[in-house]
């Protein structure tokens, strides 16, 4: 079963003493809470922190979820006009998209229907260019049959005694699956809960996926242990990365009041 994005589990005793909780509920055998340090929203589920957004910081969390929006400053914002998310949770990265890039269509896939209308309710997720849709993610991609994206964002995790977990491997059946419904210039971005996931993915055991981008990149950010990593088809250099940047006061990591955190390393 896919949901949306987890990454990492935090002293849930301290987080109550300094956070408000907006919402609780028991739904299906497990718990939702939506948090609030101030403007700040936070979700949970099973206690695993799912997303976080602040309408006053522009979209950028100065977390793991900066680093699946990463990838596509490599193109022009022209460049991506149709993107696909699966699992939504809070939609902390849809907010940087339409902050940053402002794609024609987003396409948000959600098992949850909870979390869908958490998000709306307390993360302001509501765009005119944005549709949400429940289902299970695997599903959905396997059934479906419009065109391609121009970004594809992979954030499929579901929790396990309290821990993240893939919903799917990132085989590579899964790899073929995904770049079937990606443009032939397109972005495919995957999150990996460690670096040992990312290092026994297809990518290194495939040729024909390796073959199949010209650029690979793995970002990794201080505040948790996964890796994200994006998969370009057209070729680029880190430079160009920086470049973007520095050209989007929000993401400029020059000045003092940005709070993006990232690092990033060239694959390929």
């Amino acid at each position: 079963m896919a949901v949306s994005a987890v990454f990492f589990r935090e002293d849930l005793c301290q987080q109550q003493a300094v956070m408000a909780v907006l919402f609780e509920q028991y739904h299906q055998g497990r718990q939702y809470q939506v948090r609030s340090a101030g403007r700040t929203r936070r979700l949970y589920t099973d206690g695993v922190f799912h997303s976080q957004y602040n309408p006053a910081h522009c979209g950028v969390t100065g977390s793991v979820w900066d680093l699946l929006f990463l990838p596509s400053q490599f193109y022009s914002p022209q460049a991506i006009r149709r993107v696909l998310v699966l699992g939504v949770g809070g939609g902390a990265v849809i907010h940087m998209l339409n902050q940053f890039v402002r794609p024609e269509q987003l396409v948000g896939v959600e098992l949850s229907g909870l979390h869908i209308e958490l998000a709306q309710r307390y993360f302001d997720l509501d765009y005119d260019n944005l549709e949400l849709i429940q289902a299970n993610a695997i599903d959905w991609i396997i059934d479906y049959q419009g065109a391609p994206f121009d970004l594809i964002i992979d954030d499929l995790y579901f929790e396990v005694d309290g821990e993240p977990q893939r919903a799917i491997s990132a085989d590579a059946s899964w790899f073929d699956l995904l770049m079937e419904h990606l443009t032939d210039d397109g972005a495919l971005v995957m999150n990996f809960v460690n670096y040992r996931e990312w290092r026994e993915c297809a990518y290194f055991s495939a040729a024909f996926v390796q073959e199949s981008f010209a650029s690979v990149y793995q970002f990794a950010t201080p505040t948790c242990h996964n890796a994200v990593v994006g998969f370009l088809r057209i070729p680029t250099e880190t430079r160009m990365l920086r470049q973007a940047l520095k050209l989007q006061p929000g993401l400029n990591p020059e000045r003092k009041s940005c709070r993006l955190r990232y690092a990033v390393k060239k694959i390929a």
